[in-house]
């Protein structure tokens, strides 16, 4: 990888919200090293200590540590303390869902043990391998040339489209998810942690909670969908554009593997201010493929198609990630996320809401 960028990133929007650093993890007491290491000997094959527990900076769903031994490192993902929505955290389908696809050979950590009885550490997680290489925060890609950044991004497509090849039933996630209605589902979960979780309300939200019912794609055979398909959900080889691991599967499921292609997407159309948002940047000049190109190589690659305008499935996809803020906001404000900016999510629920309301606009809405 080149040491400089040859071609200069300018964005004249307001700084980053809530930006997640690369931050080394720092050494924490908030989990019994003893009782994990007694755990740890029983279910974790090849494990010996002593070990040392670390905890990761960022992020705002499952609290994340690396654990150390001194032949091995490893990742522990849990669900955090306190009361928590019904669905949210669940690292045990986390768990399932990378090991079933580390078996059929697809880019993952390997999954080595779940825990759920919570006298452990005080909640259910789980123990994978952690995997060396990059991850990249931003976007942009500033330390890379035109051809990185593109092999990166192309890249990132493939890897997607190889997850969508996948059979469900073959690996044994038949059952994953519910059949049918994908979006009819998706539509009415969202909406229904927007209004659960507190805080304020917003028009937009309430006008895409009843419009997107109203111009649902059909359904297609389901396939495993990630549920937060990005760049910094990924390990890449330390000096290739190889996609090592895909992280952080606690939102996926069985469902429109659209939805999963067009999340990925909607980096071209958020706000500018927003992480890793690549609207109004010249993408030819950087080398980052256009939001058409990366729509045309996963739908070259896999034979798939639109079952919807495209603007239906990034209104859906804004609708939803604002929806996931809302609950990030409300969760900071309980105490319960592990990050304290989580209370400056609800500071974006607002934009993003508007910018999908201005794709259903664009469909009639």
């Amino acid at each position: 990888m080149s040491n400089e960028s040859d071609t200069k990133i300018t964005n004249s929007a307001p700084p980053v919200i809530d930006s997640v650093k690369d931050e080394a993890p720092r050494p924490t007491g908030d989990l019994d090293a003893a009782l994990l290491t007694e755990w740890m000997k029983s279910a974790v094959e090849g494990f010996s200590g002593p070990l040392e527990v670390l905890r990761f900076a960022g992020g705002q769903s499952n609290p994340t540590y690396q654990l150390r031994t001194p032949e091995t490192r490893y990742v522990l993902r849990r669900k955090p303390p306190g009361q928590l929505l019904a669905s949210a955290h669940a690292v045990d389908r986390e768990y399932r869902v990378m090991h079933a696809l580390g078996r059929a050979g697809f880019p993952v950590p390997r999954a080595y043990a779940l825990c759920e009885d919570e006298r452990v550490i005080g909640s259910v997680f789980y123990v994978m391998a952690m995997v060396e290489g990059r991850i990249l925060w931003d976007g942009r890609l500033p330390d890379s040339n035109p051809a990185e950044r593109r092999a990166i991004y192309e890249a990132e497509i493939d890897t997607l489209a190889a997850l969508h090849r996948v059979d469900p039933e073959a690996i044994g996630l038949g059952d994953y998810g519910r059949p049918g209605n994908y979006f009819a589902r998706q539509v009415a979960r969202w909406s229904k942690q927007y209004l659960a979780s507190d805080g304020p309300r917003y028009a937009a939200m309430d006008w895409l909670a009843a419009w997107l019912p109203e111009r649902m794609p059909a359904d297609r055979p389901a396939r495993i969908a990630h549920g937060d398909y990005r760049l910094d959900n990924m390990v890449l080889h330390p000096a290739e554009p190889r996609v090592l691991a895909v992280l952080d599967w606690e939102l996926s499921t069985l469902g429109d593997p659209i939805a999963d292609l067009t999340y990925l997407l909607m980096h071209w159309v958020t706000p500018p201010h927003e992480r890793n948002s690549l609207a109004g940047l010249d993408l030819a000049s950087l080398g980052i493929p256009t939001l058409e190109e990366m729509l045309e190589r996963y739908l070259a690659t896999t034979g798939d198609r639109l079952g919807a305008p495209l603007e239906w499935y990034l209104a859906y996809n804004l609708f939803r990630f604002a929806a996931i803020l809302h609950g990030v906001a409300a969760r900071g404000r309980a105490g319960n996320a592990n990050n304290a900016r989580a209370g400056l999510a609800e500071q974006r629920v607002g934009p993003l809401a508007d910018v999908a309301w201005s794709f259903a606009q664009r469909l009639g809405a």
